[in-house]
């Protein structure tokens, strides 16, 4: 599958898909959208003390996990980072992304070292953050129920990704997260919001990021 890197409204870069005609990321923005979906409304929404468990439905570029490890350094509290990808991003792509820069070259080593180091295995990369990355399609993933406080689901979108967006899916997602957790995504489809509130959740409907109205939020009642 053919891969290119194209640089979006914000200035940030992200991976275009020709034959799919699908990007990473917005092109309105990458790292905005990251920052806007999974940061803002999602893992700064926990005010409790403690450490805090994310589960990312698509690690993809790593941009989710890099800005979640600024946000455990930033904020000073441990969080545990569980991410799940079917199919890698090419190193040479993640070089030439070079995310680390917009945030702050502190974090270089890390950002490598998330799509270097082992697949399957746990690693500190500091006394703030956890990482392990899951090589593995959602549909064959076996999880621990009740594992993880918040759930960033960033998969393709359903018209080219349809089959990570079914209730079984949906369902699975529900029993990885705690009660009380939440689900946050860029999505605002109807069928997925419906089919949330049929699992449980409370559902709520978000400003989205630049260039999209709506983002979905979803809490495990």
């Amino acid at each position: 599958m053919k891969r290119e890197v194209i640089l979006t409204a914000d200035g940030s870069k992200t991976i275009y898909i020709p034959e799919m005609n699908e990007n990473y990321h917005s092109t309105n923005g990458a790292f905005q959208e990251a920052l806007h979906v999974f940061i803002q409304n999602g893992i700064r929404t926990f005010n409790q003390t403690g450490e805090i468990t994310v589960f990312e439905m698509g690690f993809g570029t790593g941009l989710n996990a890099l800005l979640t490890l600024v946000e455990a350094v930033n904020s000073n509290r441990k969080i545990n980072y569980i991410g799940i990808e079917a199919f890698p991003v090419e190193l040479e792509l993640i070089q030439e992304i070079n995310y680390e820069k917009l945030v702050n070259e502190q974090f270089t080593e890390s950002f490598s070292l998330m799509h270097s180091l082992p697949w399957e295995h746990k690693h500190e990369l500091n006394n703030k953050f956890s990482f392990q990355k899951i090589h593995a399609k959602i549909q064959d993933y076996q999880p621990i129920n009740s594992s993880a406080d918040i759930i960033y689901f960033d998969a393709f979108g359903p018209k080219v990704q349809q089959e990570v967006w079914t209730i079984d899916v949906l369902k699975k997602m529900h029993d990885i997260l705690k009660p009380n957790g939440i689900i946050v995504t860029y999505c605002a489809m109807g069928q997925m919001k419906r089919d949330l509130k049929s699992l449980g959740f409370k559902v709520e409907g978000l400003p989205g990021p630049p260039g999209k109205r709506e983002m979905t939020r979803a809490i495990k009642l």
